[in-house]
């Protein structure tokens, strides 16, 4: 009688594990991509400020240098925006 009944519970756990862990897979790795969207539109790397100094980032923002706060930075100048003047 007992193993008429654990046979499917068996089936029913062992997919519903399955399932589960492919869903966890699918929503890490769609969090994955929205974060590395984001942070290719943190501008810095192509700022006229920038300075590829670990200690000093930027000269005006150092703090907000590299993160999302730097992402709608009003002092934004790109390296050959300076070259026109």
């Amino acid at each position: 009688m007992i193993y008429s009944l654990l046979v499917p519970i068996c089936f029913v756990s062992a997919w519903s594990i399955i399932i589960l862990v492919a869903w966890s897979l699918w929503n890490a790795a769609r969090d994955t991509v929205n974060t590395a969207k984001q942070m290719h539109q943190i501008p810095c790397s192509s700022c006229q400020y920038f300075t590829d100094n670990y200690r000093l980032k930027c000269t005006i923002h150092p703090s907000t240098a590299n993160t999302e706060a730097a992402i709608h930075c009003l002092d934004y100048q790109g390296k050959t925006d300076s070259m026109l003047y």
